[in-house]
């Protein structure tokens, strides 16, 4: 008998026919003992169903479940949430590979923080990389996975577009497709908004912020995302999402005078990843005019990064 808890690893599948079956390999090649695999496809136009169906066939403690209609990502995390027997539950994305040391390590550092600290209201991300086709690694490291962890406050500020906290480690944020979290959570948190389209993420982080929870992460690389396009990933689907994010929390935005700002950035963000050079340059002179302090605080701290990062990308063959 297994004397460690059961881990559910939960995947998300929407036309991914291409793709999902290295994600359920890699949940397959886990080195921790005790899982069980639950894949949640998302009415998929493709034939991912019978692709799932086909691999997990045989395979004990894992299942498909169909969606008879499309739910978005929270609802499909939803129904794992739900249908999850283990004591924790470890997201992975349908185009995403999750090394075979990622549960077992997440697992370690969710025991070793509760150890230390006694606390039990938290959820655990990884560190990794994202591969492009020219050859390009854009690594990440996991928000709290050097001191200090972000608590409660400090990471509704940082959602908020406020100034970060010093000496506050929020590395890549607080993506889905890297969490590990205990099931117990949930009960406090709630489960996904299936409203927030791109944002569900984001969302259930400020609900766990809300609640006082510890955003830990884990230094070693467990995750290798993969540069993909689709239907949930074009710009109008992020613009809206994130749109609807600030509004569910208006009250929040308001108190801290960010409510309009938090629109007007979204908005550059949107005209820059939808290539509008010139509507991007007019969101940004509006923002520098109406806010100039938190606009140039901000574009200082991203902007750059971002340059290089579009310019690593946009390279033919990455050496």
């Amino acid at each position: 008998m297994n004397s460690l808890p059961l881990v559910t690893i939960g995947i998300t599948c929407y036309n991914a026919a291409d793709t999902i079956p290295r994600a359920i390999e890699s949940a397959l090649k886990q080195d921790y003992p005790n899982t069980e695999i639950i894949v949640v496809n998302d009415c998929s136009s493709d034939n991912s169903a019978e692709i799932v169906a086909d691999i997990l066939k045989g395979i004990p403690n894992a299942r498909l479940i169909n969606h008879k209609k499309n739910t978005g990502v929270g609802g499909a995390l939803n129904s794992i949430v739900t249908h999850a027997s283990g004591d924790y539950i470890a997201i992975f994305d349908d185009d995403d590979i999750s090394m075979p040391h990622r549960i077992s390590t997440q697992y370690r550092s969710i025991k070793s923080y509760e150890a230390a600290t006694g606390v039990t209201m938290l959820a655990c991300w990884g560190s990794g990389y994202k591969q492009y086709d020219n050859g390009y690694r854009a690594p990440f490291k996991a928000i709290g996975s050097r001191p200090r962890v972000p608590v409660g406050r400090d990471l509704i500020l940082y959602q908020l577009y406020m100034p970060r906290e010093s000496g506050v480690f929020y590395g890549s944020g607080t993506p889905g497709c890297s969490m590990m979290v205990p099931k117990k959570v949930y009960d406090a948190v709630g489960l996904y908004d299936p409203q927030m389209r791109r944002t569900e993420d984001t969302d259930f982080a400020i609900r766990l912020a809300m609640k006082g929870g510890h955003f830990i992460g884990c230094e070693e690389d467990v995750v290798i995302q993969t540069a993909s396009v689709g239907q949930d990933k074009r710009p109008d689907v992020g613009y809206n999402s994130e749109l609807a994010l600030v509004e569910k929390y208006k009250d929040l935005f308001s108190s801290v005078r960010r409510y309009e700002y938090a629109k007007d950035w979204i908005k550059l963000r949107y005209h820059h990843f939808g290539k509008q050079r010139l509507r991007s340059a007019l969101a940004l002179i509006r923002l520098f005019l109406k806010y100039p302090d938190w606009t140039a605080e901000q574009f200082m701290r991203s902007a750059p990064k971002r340059m290089l990062h579009e310019w690593k990308m946009a390279r033919k063959k990455f050496a």
